[in-house]
């Protein structure tokens, strides 16, 4: 068969993805995160690997690979070319398969059981939207605490992070089995570093005076009762949580223990963690207005944050 031959049936398979990533585009209008592409970038920065290796050349289950290292906006969740300026570069690859010309392998990232595409896109796309199960991949293969699965959202990976940040603080301070009427719930990763900073630091300071270290166990419930139940206390009492729609009693009191720290740097050591909570509240907390707004936003399928 001749070049023009191939350069047609390229153009009309490119003209079947465009027209089929239309499709999928408009029935996830209610739920466009359900056809995004994920971000390696921001996978890696949330889930924080710390080692990573070669794992060489590899068959891999096209179905498996969920995300991109850079073009993550060009492609929606099944590869398929979400921009017009992509067509030349598509279609070329394809050509490529029609004409039976073997390409390079693609070059993958391997995080947590899926794989994010650092080269080898438009490769991807066209083997997908001609039904390929499988494609030729050199693998580098980062550790991972979470599992994560083909058709998981940014959503789902947050709620999957957040899960495993728990259960995590749970285990390492069995706080759940002194308290459990308590709900230590967080709403940011990242945020339960902080508090067992804040538990050895208070367990630093109840050690002054005493002979002998006094174990983490009787830290963890001094830390409770005398930093965080007052706090928490407040902001219930307070009624605070009214300011941060979608938020718990345990984001409160990060927040509010970082502001009081700064209010004590800025007017001395007088300040009241009342005093802070009521001042961040002040400060940060959505009105009632706002509050509104946000909710007929999202009755009008908006995403006000």
């Amino acid at each position: 068969m001749n070049e023009g031959f191939y350069k047609s049936e390229a153009s009309e398979d490119f003209n079947k993805a465009r027209g089929k990533e239309a499709l999928l585009r408009i029935f996830s209008m209610l739920w466009p995160q359900k056809e995004e592409l994920l971000s390696f970038e921001e996978v890696r920065a949330l889930m924080q690997p710390k080692r990573q290796s070669y794992r060489g050349l590899q068959t891999i289950s096209i179905k498996l690979i969920v995300g991109s290292e850079g073009r993550y906006k060009d492609f929606n969740k099944s590869f398929l070319p979400r921009k017009e300026h992509l067509r030349n570069r598509w279609t070329r690859v394809d050509e490529a398969r029609l004409s039976d010309i073997i390409l390079p392998p693609i070059q993958l990232y391997e995080l947590g059981g899926v794989y994010f595409v650092r080269d080898g896109n438009h490769r991807v796309s066209v083997a997908k939207s001609q039904g390929c199960e499988a494609i030729d991949a050199e693998v580098i293969s980062l550790d991972s605490r979470i599992t994560l699965y083909p058709k998981m959202t940014r959503e789902d990976l947050y709620q999957a992070i957040l899960d495993y940040e728990y259960e995590s603080f749970l285990d390492k301070t069995n706080i759940k089995e002194y308290f459990p009427e308590s709900d230590f719930k967080l709403t940011c990763t990242g945020r339960y570093d902080e508090i067992m900073y804040h538990i050895f630091v208070h367990k630093y300071y109840a050690n002054q005076g005493y002979d002998q270290e006094i174990p983490f166990s009787e830290a963890v419930k001094s830390w409770y009762h005398n930093v965080y139940k007052p706090i928490a206390e407040i902001v219930e009492h307070e009624g605070l949580l009214a300011g941060f729609p979608g938020k718990t009693i345990s984001d409160l009191y990060v927040w509010v223990v970082k502001h009081w720290h700064f209010l004590k740097e800025k007017y001395g050591d007088e300040i009241s963690a009342k005093e802070a909570a009521v001042s961040y509240f002040q400060i940060y907390g959505k009105t009632f207005m706002q509050r509104f707004e946000d909710f007929v936003s999202r009755l009008l399928g908006g995403h006000k944050k």
